[in-house]
């Protein structure tokens, strides 16, 4: 080869190189810059479907009469999938059954929001069977937590938010007692920005920082794994809960996530409620709290505890997707959503 044609080979492939190298750092830069699509904020007029893609709703006639009753006070009308009260077993119908529902919910254009009517477990058993297209082009708010975790992941990864609030099963016959987490799930769904100070922590670790708000169950994040329903974390903050886990059991979780990269690029970290902990015969040793900081311990995020969201009456809405700052301190924390 002569060496003109050496020199113009050389230019070609770094030519091409260059042009690659720079396609993959805009992909990269675009995945972690992304913002989501907002669901349009509800207004008065505006339907709310119900749904059950989840456990069943074994005499909870009355639960979902009062989740209706809710939403027409506030000027909202209100669907219930034809399957909702089906029973199959353990769950609100058949996957197929729960998994029409959805569907038709998500493809309604009339439908604003979905709310879910209970969490338990079954929503991932429909994840798979679900066709996303008209919902992306016609983004709605999708509500509620626990086993609804894996709607959650999936949507975020559609690219849209989502709301971590209240269910339908969540109202009591007295209001009053859980008035902030309706209110909260009120502001949520009509536009009224969320901000939240947290009671401090001697296990905060202290610390600012800014990014798209995800997560939900800890179990339902560790079940998504290896799957394409899998939420990246990088450049991100995550919110965790949990009920009726042994300690090890969390700890096992966090290792399998931590082991998985889940927090290499991580911003942040915001703990909610850890109800209903079970005792194991052979005693963790530690708090709950301190064994998040110990399995987490190599990470230089900051960290906030006390998040009231999760599996106890007091249930504030958290937009997933949406960007917040996040402050942390001893004496409280700080979450400004953007």
């Amino acid at each position: 080869m002569s060496k003109k044609l050496l020199i113009l080979s050389f230019i070609c492939v770094a030519f091409l190189f260059g042009i690659n190298n720079a396609s993959a750092q805009n992909s990269a830069s675009e995945k972690h810059s992304n913002i989501l699509k907002h669901p349009p904020y509800l207004k008065a007029g505006d339907t709310v479907a119900i749904v059950a893609p989840s456990g069943i709703l074994k005499n909870k006639t009355n639960e979902i009469q009062q989740a209706q009753d809710l939403l027409k006070r506030w000027g909202l009308h209100s669907v219930i999938g034809k399957h909702v009260f089906n029973e199959a077993d353990h769950f609100a119908g058949s996957d197929d059954e729960r998994c029409e529902d959805l569907q038709n919910a998500l493809d309604d254009p009339k439908i604003k929001a979905i709310w879910c009517a209970r969490g338990g477990y079954g929503t991932v058993r429909v994840l798979d069977k679900l066709n996303f297209e008209k919902f992306n082009a016609n983004p709605k708010w999708v509500i509620g937590y626990s086993d609804i975790t894996a709607l959650h992941n999936q949507i975020h990864n559609e690219g849209v938010e989502s709301l971590h609030a209240i269910m339908c099963v969540s109202l009591t016959k007295d209001e009053s007692e859980i008035e902030a987490s309706i209110s909260s799930f009120k502001n949520s769904i009509f536009g009224i920005p969320l901000n939240y100070t947290l009671e401090g922590s001697i296990y905060n670790k202290t610390g600012t920082a800014s990014g798209q708000l995800i997560g939900g169950n800890l179990t339902m994040l560790h079940t998504m794994l290896g799957s394409k329903t899998s939420i990246d974390v990088s450049g991100k903050i995550l919110f965790i809960e949990e009920i009726g886990e042994y300690k090890y059991h969390i700890d096992r979780m966090l290792q399998s996530l931590k082991r998985a990269g889940y927090f290499d690029n991580c911003k942040g970290v915001i703990v909610g409620d850890m109800s209903k902990m079970r005792t194991n015969t052979t005693l963790w040793g530690t708090t709950i709290e301190q064994l998040i900081l110990d399995a987490l311990s190599e990470y230089k995020f900051p960290i906030a505890f006390n998040m009231p969201a999760g599996h106890e009456s007091d249930n504030r809405a958290l937009i997933l997707g949406r960007t917040i700052n996040l402050a942390v301190n001893k004496k409280q924390s700080t979450l400004i959503f953007y």
